[in-house]
């Protein structure tokens, strides 16, 4: 059976309301061009994070991985290109853990490409009227671990394994102050989210040769 995983992230730091988790939420147990969804909301916790998203791949025994996770400030959905092999934490983990130039997998690649079709996800974003990017860094947070995890655990297999990241809700927007921060609607969100899977079940092939690089 063709099946997807779909992982967010619990609270932490100022997101209370981590958007990441509510689509996971939301998904779980629908169907999506024939795929059943599971969706899982992770711990950002980096000692227990990797446990968990484990256990979420061997329930699920997935043929697409799609992990989500909220960064303030994007301006709109965006799918990543790479995963880095560190952890290098801005602010701390709901444990108070802040490691610093430590690897995710010790020993293991520097990075790993998404093997999701990245420029097709994005190119049908834009026709369905969803502003949406390549974005070539997932940061060195809980987002890139997840999504180094996933791609390393998944690394013998077929699974197509990738991360977008989303920009934050107008409610938690307005909380921020002034001037606020970009923000998309959870129901917005979610159809990224949603395309972002139908787009990677149909598609076959190559990905698109579209335009997707930056100059930084």
């Amino acid at each position: 059976m063709n099946r997807v995983l779909v992982t967010g992230f619990g609270a932490y730091a100022e997101e209370a309301d981590n958007p990441s988790g509510m689509i996971a939420r939301r998904l779980d147990g629908q169907r999506i061009d024939g795929f059943e969804v599971f969706g899982s909301v992770l711990p950002v916790d980096t000692e227990e994070v990797r446990e968990a998203l484990a256990e979420a791949i061997e329930s699920a025994q997935p043929t697409i991985v799609i992990v989500t996770g909220v960064a303030p400030g994007r301006t709109a959905p965006a799918l990543e290109r790479v995963a880095i092999n560190m952890r290098d934490f801005p602010i701390p983990d709901i444990a108070g853990r802040t490691p610093i130039d430590e690897p995710v997998v010790p020993g293991a690649p520097a990075a790993y490409l998404s093997t999701l079709p990245i420029k097709a996800i994005v190119d049908g974003w834009r026709h369905a009227g969803i502003p949406g990017y390549v974005s070539h860094t997932a940061g060195t947070y809980l987002c890139n671990q997840t999504f180094y995890l996933a791609r390393h655990l998944l690394r013998e297999s077929s699974a197509r394994t990738g991360m977008v990241h989303i920009p934050v809700t107008p409610m938690r927007a307005v909380e921020v102050g002034a001037p606020p921060v970009p923000s998309m609607s959870l129901d917005q969100l979610e159809v990224a989210v949603r395309l972002a899977i139908s787009i990677t079940a149909q598609h076959a092939g190559a990905d698109l040769r579209i335009g997707g690089g930056a100059i930084s």
